[in-house]
């Protein structure tokens, strides 16, 4: 298949029940990796910490996901998806409990190393195993599935955790008990998938090393990175200070609100996902690229004018900027690269994504403390700007041929 009818392919095929209990698995670890957002406020009160210090807990995040997507992938495809994911689901487990019993900020932050490993797993052994699970003939269905139960599960787990910090006194532990309940159910569904191991190699001759790809399929990650990497750095900085800025500016303390606005981004990231699963390639990654720059207009706009519904279109744009850019890339991932790759594959889109989503919000969040809200997060909102529409420039300039219908 040519370059040109890559970007346009489509397909209309039916999935199947194991492909969505492998989707499951990727929602249920994006549900407890974004539902510590609206419980932020609630900790650096009790705790007593900064802008700064609440961007670093979000960047040990990132920095052990980084850490995980460099092996996981070579893991995956060498082992097989199950003994990646089991480990994974178990990391993701301990988290809840250092969630639900912390008192200190090293906690948290040993919470949230423990929380990226497992989401680390998920983004490469979960999602290449939902793509496995679909067949070539489901190709950018299963794509899409992928991709829509990580921005899923990632708004569901904010929404909950807002609405029970809303209206109860110590809502961490009940928080953090129903996610390991649904971590658990996760757990003995992957027990369950047909999933093969691959075919036994020399191990002798093999060895971890950085994830890569295929040189004749750099082209196509390349694309996808240059959208989905500005579109989670903009929802990155939502789940980071997105609590601080209703705060601190535009004076909302509502831990629901919080929740809320997160998970109004994923919805939209989900929403726009669906929307565009009829459109080429390139489509979906020019919406996306889009989408991106509006954030970060509207965003600019929230902390100048102090306009809270602002804020809210900046996250409902950011989202579908994310979820675009991600379903773009996971779609070429899936059309380009064969499954002996394909969990590496999804490791060096998530690199190339998640290095600026951990960066960036961590040098604003001490930009906060320096400069003041509104020049720190102008500076960040021109920055990702910027890159998104570099990103979406590059996409313009590839040839597509036109959609088949």
């Amino acid at each position: 298949m040519s370059h040109a009818n890559i970007l346009s392919a489509t397909t209309t095929t039916k999935s199947r029940g194991p492909m969505w209990g492998a989707a499951g698995t990727v929602a249920a670890v994006f549900m407890l990796s974004n539902s510590p957002t609206p419980l932020y406020e609630h900790w650096r009160t009790q705790l007593n910490f900064s802008s700064g210090t609440l961007t670093v807990i979000f960047a040990v995040y990132i920095a052990s996901l980084l850490g995980t997507l460099l092996v996981a992938g070579q893991l995956s495809d060498r082992y097989g998806r199950k003994p990646v994911l089991l480990p994974g689901l178990l990391a993701a487990l301990l988290a809840c409990l250092l969630f639900s019993g912390a008192e200190s900020v090293a906690a948290l932050g040993a919470a949230r190393l423990l929380a990226g490993i497992a989401v680390g797993v998920v983004v490469t052994a979960g999602m290449a195993a939902v793509a496995d699970l679909g067949g070539e003939a489901r190709t950018r269905q299963a794509a899409l599935l992928a991709s829509v139960a990580m921005v899923f599960g990632a708004g569901l787990g904010p929404l909950l955790s807002g609405a029970v910090a809303q209206d109860m006194q110590r809502p961490v532990a009940i928080v953090f008990g129903v996610q390991a309940l649904v971590l658990i159910s996760a757990i003995i569904v992957v027990l369950f998938l047909p999933m093969r191991r691959p075919a036994r190699r020399d191990r002798a001759a093999w060895t971890l090393r950085l994830p890569s790809v295929p040189r004749d399929a750099r082209r196509h990650l390349v694309l996808g990175i240059s959208v989905f990497g500005p579109g989670i750095t903009a929802t990155s900085f939502v789940l980071s200070l997105g609590p601080s800025l209703l705060s601190r500016l535009l004076h909302v303390h509502s831990p629901l609100i919080a929740g809320g606005m997160a998970c109004a981004m994923f919805l939209a990231a989900t929403g726009s996902q669906f929307a565009a699963r009829r459109l080429s390639v390139r489509g979906i990654l020019l919406s996306g690229a889009a989408a991106t720059v509006l954030a970060m207009f509207s965003l600019a706009l929230a902390v100048n004018g102090a306009i809270a519904l602002a804020l809210l279109i900046a996250a409902l744009l950011a989202g579908a900027g994310q979820g675009l850019g991600q379903l773009g890339g996971l779609t070429l991932i899936g059309l380009n690269i064969r499954g002996s790759r394909r969990a590496e594959a999804n490791a060096v889109l998530n690199i190339a994504g998640y290095i600026p989503a951990g960066l960036l919000p961590v040098a604003t969040g001490y930009l906060v403390d320096i400069a003041g809200m509104p020049v720190a997060v102008t500076v960040f909102a021109s920055a990702v700007a910027t890159a998104a529409l570099a990103g979406g420039l590059l996409v313009w300039r590839e040839p597509a041929s036109p959609r088949p219908s």
